[in-house]
């Protein structure tokens, strides 16, 4: 299971940090050009200027991907949540359909599924949660077998196939939640090609002799705070960004006052 490669730092810290490599890579150019500037002949610091710019433009066209990569896995997590309580909620009505013994030992392991999904979306007891979903899901479809094979009809084929949509769709929201990240070749590719730029812009200015911090600071503030936005939709049990669970809310609801 992956689980990203800075799940485990806060937000904050993983601003600060990136924030800090920027402006020493920046700074560390800048030293190296501050050195060579008095053997350097004087369009040095204008041939590297079109450098610079190739640089800063690859940096925002990964950027840019990785943003896109983030954003995508993001909805597709929404979209999954949705697809979820609809299968949840169909499997739940179509559970009447069954004998009366079945259809309500049914509905009973419905209600507490949505419970233990709510749980796991929250990241409270995520290991606990997800073990217990698969074992609501083995006797759903213990129940729901057994009513096939006792009294095969149409009514039984279609609880059948709820059941195995709903098994289906917590696999999908398992894969897209844990699974699907950003892989760290992706990240470590961004951060090379950010401290390359930095310090070529940095040694820019070392042979110029101007250190520009009013345009090197905005240009790391902004570039971080980007990072962490995609950091944030990159991990869907913490930070600031969570996917919502309205729909699921919506179905417990539905369920009756024994869903609490």
């Amino acid at each position: 299971m992956n689980s990203g490669l800075f799940e485990t730092l806060p937000l904050a810290v993983i601003y600060v940090g990136v924030t800090l490599i920027m402006l020493g890579s920046t700074e560390l150019g800048y030293q190296f050009g501050e050195r060579v500037r008095t053997n350097q002949d004087k369009d040095a610091p204008t041939s590297l200027g079109p450098m610079v710019g190739g640089l800063l433009g690859l940096l925002a066209f990964v950027l840019a991907f990785t943003f896109s990569m983030a954003a995508s896995m993001y909805d597709i997590r929404k979209q999954n949540v949705l697809l979820e309580a609809n299968a949840i909620g169909t499997a739940y009505m179509r559970a009447d359909l069954l004998e009366t013994q079945s259809g309500n030992e049914v509905k009973g392991l419905l209600r507490e599924y949505v419970d233990i999904r709510l749980r796991a979306a929250s990241g409270e007891d995520l290991e606990g949660a997800l073990l217990r979903s698969v074992e609501i899901q083995k006797l759903l479809w213990a129940q729901v077998s057994s009513a096939a094979v006792a009294a095969p009809s149409t009514n039984t084929s279609l609880m059948v196939q709820s059941t195995n949509d709903l098994i289906d769709m917590h696999e999908k929201r398992v894969t897209a939640a844990l699974r699907n990240r950003i892989p760290g070749s992706i990240w470590i590719a961004l951060m090379a090609i950010s401290i390359l730029t930095m310090v070529t812009l940095g040694a820019q200015a070392g042979l110029s002799g101007r250190r520009r911090l009013v345009a090197v600071i905005p240009l790391s503030l902004a570039f971080t705070v980007l990072v962490a936005l995609v950091v944030d939709l990159d991990r869907p049990q913490k930070g600031l960004i969570n996917v919502g669970q309205q729909a699921m809310v919506s179905l417990q609801d539905s369920m009756g006052p024994d869903t609490k």
